[in-house]
């Protein structure tokens, strides 16, 4: 106790060694531009599920859009899949639409030309905001649409999406099944040309629509009124407020009577049309239903052509 042992230690110089970090984050605020910009890639456009295989429904996805409730701007003169969205608070047709950089939209209500398919899509951007003189075209936003292009290796799909109400369960609140019965098929290629400076792309896409219309009441002249007989037709059972007696229209003002008028009275040209045209009725009272198909049948085709003067281009 008390004492103070004495312990030498022997201390050498290590390597020496020089260490520089440069790291750098990614921008979160864009300083080259004031406008706001979302590009909905083609994993999107192919893997989430769209009504009908319209890719203008992923404009939604872009945030600060919205159904427009101006829906008076896309009518029976657009082409069927034209869409009225709202973006950023503008009107429905204040949206400019461009396809690999050319004018893509409706010159007559500012509506958008129809989107190819999903599998010919590449991708699409929806910038809005205060957005750069060479997108100012139009207050709302703009659209560009970049479809895909071929490249030095061969490469293509074949498809067919099928709706059936065959396979779906009834709405609740429905007397019978879906019946739209929607085939939609095809498929595209693409490839070189002329390896490493030309190449193609192409593709196909067909619909048929199929669906029970809607059935339309109407009312045509039977067979005994084209004979000068109108005395079923004005009875009480086909008249809501009663039976009716016919006026003559050369007097306006004496009655025809028993309903019954001579043929030969009748307009030749009026009568050859209602007998040739007018469908056939066997009801008394000249009712018929009727309905009109609608089957929104489409074949849409997109091809394109680039060239690349870069060597060494690999697919």
């Amino acid at each position: 106790m008390g004492d103070r042992p004495l312990l030498n230690v022997t201390m050498e110089l290590g390597t020496v060694q020089q260490q520089v970090e440069v790291s750098a984050g990614a921008q979160m605020v864009q300083t080259t531009q004031t406008s706001v910009s979302t590009v909905i890639d083609q994993k999107r456009i192919v893997q989430l599920p769209l009504n009908g295989r319209q890719a203008t429904q992923l404009i939604i996805l872009a945030g600060g859009a919205t159904q427009s409730r101006n829906g008076g701007a896309v009518s029976s003169k657009n082409y069927p899949s034209s869409v009225a969205l709202s973006v950023a608070g503008a009107s429905g047709n204040s949206t400019n639409y461009l396809m690999d950089g050319a004018d893509n939209e409706d010159a007559f209500t500012n509506v958008n030309q129809p989107f190819p398919f999903p599998d010919a899509l590449q991708e699409f951007s929806v910038q809005t905001s205060v957005t750069s003189a060479s997108h100012g075209l139009r207050p709302g936003a703009t659209v560009n649409v970049v479809t895909k292009s071929g490249t030095n290796q061969f490469h293509g799909n074949l498809f067919e999406f099928l709706r059936n109400g065959a396979f779906n369960a009834r709405n609740f609140f429905a007397a019978q099944q879906d019946t739209l019965r929607r085939n939609q098929f095809g498929g595209t290629i693409g490839g070189p040309i002329v390896k490493d400076k030309l190449f193609f792309f192409a593709g196909y896409q067909g619909t048929r629509n199929r669906q029970n219309p809607p059935s339309t009441l109407a009312l045509v002249p039977t067979a005994a009124m084209l004979a000068g007989d109108f005395t079923a037709v004005e009875s009480a059972a086909c008249q809501s407020r009663g039976a009716r007696t016919l006026i003559d229209p050369s007097t306006g003002s004496s009655f025809i009577p028993a309903n019954r008028i001579s043929p030969a009275r009748f307009s030749p040209p009026s009568l050859n049309l209602a007998t040739k045209y007018l469908p056939q009725t066997t009801d008394p009272c000249g009712a018929i239903r009727f309905g009109i198909p609608t089957t929104g049948d489409e074949d849409q085709e997109i091809a394109r052509v680039d060239s690349c003067s870069r060597p060494g281009l690999s697919g």
